[in-house]
């Protein structure tokens, strides 16, 4: 017989999605046809982040072409066409939900050419041209050289990819996926210099402190100025479940290790995720005086 899951303690306990604000935003995106990681993804922090009006938008539909075995969002070997409408609709839904900072995320497009990378920047341009004093942050798959051009391109403030885990748990996620793969994802932006450079763990699927301190350095050397830690919360019984419920006191302490490590933005605790404060921890970053861009040391 296995062991039953752990039980959730009480500072993992979130609001119910309620008030204004969250019926408004849920009505603007529902009459844009636009998606979000919120909904997609099952994120924890939905209510408080639609409460204030704002969302971490997901482009190129809610059908993702690989399958991690940590996230809820719907894989199939093919996804939605892309919408030749949808930056047009996004960049209108930024300027109603007033947002002087945008996140946007998408599913992974192996099936497209260039992996979604076009419509990407297509999407980043029309929130800018758009909404001038806007800043957009991006959250990409792992591009490779000759799409990731297309995005840093299109001007982005935040360039970020994600690791996910640390290197020996990489199998949790698509077997096209790689921890050096998305250490090179990263290294590409950083070396064009243009956004902050950005990536984020999850921790308690059985990571050691060793292994996640090994991790951040091996992010710094890529040049990623900006670091995330969070929580992995089981989204479904389909995903794997939790081994460790990690305490916000060992958040705290793993956020000054990673500021010692020369990371200039750290959000890390429980419900953290890569878009949660995100403009926080950009304006973070640009007081402590994040112009390296990330650049490797």
């Amino acid at each position: 017989m296995s062991p039953a899951p752990l039980r959730k303690p009480e500072w993992l306990k979130v609001a119910i999605p309620a008030g204004d604000n969250w019926r408004k935003t849920s009505e603007l995106l529902k009459r844009r046809g636009l998606h979000t990681v919120c909904d997609e993804a099952r994120c924890p922090n939905k209510a408080e982040c639609w409460g204030q009006a704002t969302a971490t938008f997901m482009i190129l539909g809610a059908v993702c072409t690989r399958g991690c075995r940590f996230c809820a969002v719907a894989t199939a070997k093919t996804g939605e066409p892309p919408r030749p409408e949808e930056p047009f609709e996004l960049a209108k839904a930024v300027a109603e939900l007033g947002l002087k900072y945008a996140v946007v995320t998408s599913v992974d497009r192996d099936d497209l050419p260039d992996r979604g990378a076009g419509h990407f920047a297509a999407v980043v341009r029309a929130i800018r041209e758009a909404n001038p004093g806007t800043r957009v942050e991006v959250l990409t798959p792992d591009f490779r050289e000759g799409e990731i051009e297309q995005v840093l391109d299109s001007g982005p403030a935040v360039f970020a990819h994600n690791i996910e885990v640390v290197r020996r748990l990489q199998g949790v996620r698509d077997a096209r996926a790689s921890y050096e793969k998305s250490l090179e994802t990263l290294r590409l932006a950083a070396r064009d210099g243009r956004a902050v450079v950005k990536s984020s763990v999850m921790l308690g699927l059985g990571e050691t402190e060793a292994e996640l301190y090994e991790a951040m350095d091996d992010l710094r050397a890529a040049g990623c100025s900006s670091l995330v830690l969070g929580q992995y919360l089981r989204p479904t019984p389909a995903e794997i479940e939790v081994v460790e419920y990690v305490v916000p006191e060992a958040f705290r302490r793993h956020a000054d290790a990673a500021r010692a490590k020369g990371f200039v933005s750290v959000v890390a605790a429980p419900l953290a995720r890569t878009s949660y404060h995100a403009r926080a921890g950009f304006e973070e970053g640009s007081r402590a005086g994040a112009g390296d861009r990330g650049r490797s040391e």
